[in-house]
This record gives structure tokens, C-alpha cells and sequence, in this order.
């Protein structure tokens, strides 16, 4: 009888703690390929992208991004930088707005993204990355080359 008191004790105490544990997310929820969506996104000053795809992956300490975007003219760019998540400057490929980035992860969630143009800062994107890791919402500040205040909300889906 003993020996039931002492399970039925110790199977209450697991079920009362399980629940409560915080389960660590599987992965990395910034990984993947991302599609920006423009009927969700606000553009400030405009005009809105026709489309964008990014494919993030890890690198030591740091992000790999692929991207394609097509402007609101219809004019194609491809870029591409890596960086590590430790807040100097890396180079941009291929991108006529900028030509460096710095990176610093906030948490497992969270980036700040700074972008520069002739050692010029020009935007700063911070990423924030939904707990299930399916979506993403980028709000950029700045200033255009004319001078011009940034202010976007993107919003991202995992494909």
C-alpha cells in the first residue's frame, strides 16, 4: 500500500510540473525561405515592392540571406550578405541601396538589422519572428537617399 501511495504521490507531482515546462522551440524559427506578402505590408514613403523572397540560412554564429525582389517598377534585384550576430559591418552583394550590413540578435526571436550605404547608415530593420515560426513582421526606419523619413511594416510568411 506504501509503495501505491509513494507512485500515485510522485505521478500528481509530474502531472502538476509537465504542464508548466517551457518547451524549447525545435530549431531555429529564422531559417527557411521567407515570401513577403505586399498586400499586408505598409510602405512609407512608397511605392510598395511587388514581391520578395529571402532564403536565410545559419552560419557560424550568423545568417546567410539570399534574396530576389521585384520594385514597383518591375526593375529585378538579387543580393545577398552573411553576417555574424556580433554588430560589425559586413558587405552587401548586389543591392543598390546598401552596400553593408551589421547584425546583433536580440533573442531567439529578434534582429536588428543596420544597413549602410558609403559608411552611411541608412535604414535600420528590426525582425521579429512569430513563436511558431511560420511568419515575421520587419519594421524599417531610415531615410531614402533624397532624404526622405522610412517608416515599413513587412510582413513575412515562411514557405
Amino acid at each position: 500500500m506504501r509503495r501505491v501511495s509513494i507512485a500515485v504521490g510522485v505521478l500528481l507531482l509530474l502531472c502538476s510540473v509537465v504542464p508548466f515546462a517551457q518547451v524549447p522551440p525545435a530549431g531555429n524559427p529564422m531559417l527557411g525561405t521567407w515570401k513577403l506578402d505586399p498586400a499586408k505590408s505598409r510602405f512609407s514613403p512608397g511605392p510598395a515592392l511587388k514581391s520578395q523572397t529571402a532564403k536565410l540560412d545559419a552560419v557560424d554564429r550568423g545568417l546567410k540571406v539570399v534574396a530576389d525582389r521585384i520594385e514597383s517598377d518591375g526593375t529585378r534585384t538579387h543580393f545577398e550578405w552573411t553576417a555574424k550576430f556580433d554588430g560589425k559591418d559586413y558587405p552587401v552583394k548586389g543591392d543598390p541601396g546598401r552596400d553593408a550590413v551589421s547584425v546583433r540578435k536580440i533573442d531567439d526571436y529578434t534582429l536588428e538589422i543596420t544597413s549602410k550605404k558609403a559608411g552611411r547608415v541608412t535604414t535600420t530593420i528590426r525582425a521579429v519572428y512569430a513563436h511558431d515560426g511560420k511568419s515575421r513582421t520587419e519594421t524599417t526606419t531610415g531615410t531614402t537617399p533624397q532624404g526622405q523619413k522610412i517608416e515599413n511594416v513587412t510582413i513575412w510568411s515562411k514557405q
